[in-house]
């Protein structure tokens, strides 16, 4: 069944692969058809045929912009997840084709290389557009795990005599604000890779409609370090340069710090009082009730709300329950406690940082001051962020924003950064006082600092590489704390901007 007889098939035997080729169909739960250089191509009984006329077997599928027909010569022997399927290609071409189960790790990972594969020679017609002179030395969509490049975004190195460029770019599906990252530990490994050229710049491209991130993120660079361009492409493949200059809108707001109800503290302050708890009173006028970062209640609108998974609204007689409650937390999170796979033990472990962060605000910088100290503002538009920011200020009033991260995270500088601009924006425009925060404190003018807190061993290893490329207006210090930060913060190196430590 699997192999050629004499370079001919019987009818039966096409019959046989065309019963193989329907069962596999059946059985997967996510079909889609794959020849490589193509886009993938999903299947539904409505775009897939298999027609046996004569002794030929032709397959054929579509979509709205193709129509795939081959003759089926012959198929191996299919897994779960892919059936191999050798066609004839019109006129007498032989060729591979792939039918996939997307729903099967192996059918899927077959499936994001191909579209990877497709995207990178997307990426090469944009290059040989934008820099018709120069020589595509090198152009990958392969991973490097020395140096924490990953496939996800294509990159490329030209050459033009001693000169070169970097290039890279995020695919459609792609987090186009991760792109600049990857692209900064590009151009530094082909800086320090080829000798003999001097690399002059890296050349961004991502999806229209997407490019406002890696724009304002461009503006904070230091544009001695490397030249940057950046470019946009649509559906049709047209590329257009664009000024980051011309994206200063923000996804950003700053609202009114409002202050809690003082009798509604009053009425839960037996709660309050609990050993272990800490209130976090929001810019929004409510009182977050923690433990160790995990919030199990929050006063709001004149009453209390409590619950780990859903908020219920206390009366009097709940007060034993959220006792007990605040009881099993305390114990599950304690620093000593015995079960550290417990999952709440494990939840959260930036929460649980920034509580520390919070209670102990004068280790990592002893000119802060302890109150007040904001999160979540100003707020993005865009929704949930992988690191948890608090905003404080110094003794003398210039305002510091503080970044933690409990685990290694490639991203974290330019996320931070992020932060900062938005920061530095609203206090250009004299916002946070005339919201209401910082009462009583005369802000400076002067920009943000920036604070990079990590367990030190969680620092990673491209760090150093993307804040090298920060501009020097940009004060940024890395605070490396102790394994055992859940007990008591303690520093074991400060650094400021891209210096490595010893």
């Amino acid at each position: 069944l699997w192999g050629r007889s004499g370079g001919r098939r019987s009818l039966a035997s096409m019959e046989e692969i065309r019963a193989a080729i329907a069962a596999f169909l059946k059985n997967a739960k996510q079909p889609a058809l794959l020849e490589p250089g193509e886009e993938l191509l999903p299947l539904t009984e409505d775009n897939f045929a298999l027609d046996l006329r004569g002794g030929r077997l032709t397959l054929q599928a579509w979509d709205r912009t193709r129509n795939l027909t081959r003759r089926v010569t012959a198929i191996q022997e299919p897994t779960s997840a892919r059936l191999e399927i050798t066609v004839e290609r019109f006129p007498r071409r032989e060729g591979q084709l792939f039918l996939l189960d997307l729903a099967r790790r192996a059918g899927a990972d077959l499936g994001r290389r191909s579209a990877r594969l497709v995207f990178r020679e997307r990426f090469r017609l944009f290059l040989r557009r934008q820099f018709p002179e120069w020589k595509l030395a090198e152009l990958s969509a392969e991973a490097n795990l020395e140096f924490s490049l990953s496939p996800a975004f294509p990159r490329a190195f030209l050459r033009h005599g001693q000169h070169g460029w970097a290039a890279i770019a995020a695919p459609p599906e792609a987090d186009a604000g991760a792109v600049l990252s990857f692209g900064l530990i590009w151009l530094t490994y082909l800086r320090g890779r080829e000798r003999r050229v001097a690399v002059e710049g890296l050349a961004i491209y991502v999806p229209a409609g997407h490019e406002r991130a890696a724009a304002l993120r461009l503006l904070c660079l230091d544009p001695t370090a490397a030249r940057f361009e950046l470019f946009t492409y649509g559906e049709e493949d047209f590329v257009t340069r664009v000024d980051p200059r011309d994206h200063g809108n923000l996804d950003t707001r700053l609202e009114l710090c409002r202050r809690p109800a003082p009798n509604l503290l009053e009425t839960w302050q037996r709660i309050i009082s609990l050993p272990g708890v800490e209130r976090v009173v929001k810019h929004d006028g409510r009182a977050s009730l923690r433990v160790r970062g995990i919030e199990f209640a929050e006063l709001r609108g004149g009453e209390l709300l409590f619950g780990l998974r859903e908020r219920h609204p206390a009366r009097e007689h709940h007060t034993a329950e959220i006792e007990r409650l605040v009881e099993e937390l305390d114990r599950a999170l304690s620093p000593e406690a015995e079960d550290r796979g417990h999952p709440l033990y494990r939840q959260s472990p930036e929460a649980w940082l920034e509580s520390q962060a919070r209670a102990q605000i004068e280790t990592l910088d002893a000119s802060l001051l302890c109150d007040p100290i904001y999160d979540q503002v100003p707020a993005f538009a865009g929704g949930e962020r992988g690191i948890l920011d608090l905003l404080a200020a110094d003794r003398a009033g210039r305002l510091t924003v503080v970044e933690l991260k409990a685990s290694a995270d490639l991203h974290l500088p330019l996320q931070a950064l992020d932060y900062w601009i938005r920061v530095k924006w609203h206090l250009d425009r004299g916002e946070f006082t005339a919201h209401g925060y910082f009462p009583g404190l005369l802000l400076r003018p002067e920009p943000p600092r920036l604070l990079l807190v990590s367990p030190s061993l969680e620092f990673h290893p491209s760090t150093e590489t993307i804040l090298s490329y920060f501009a020097p207006g940009i004060e940024v210090e890395r605070v490396g704390l102790a394994a055992d930060w859940r007990k008591a913060l303690k520093v074991m190196f400060r650094l400021r901007g891209a210096e490595r430590p010893e």
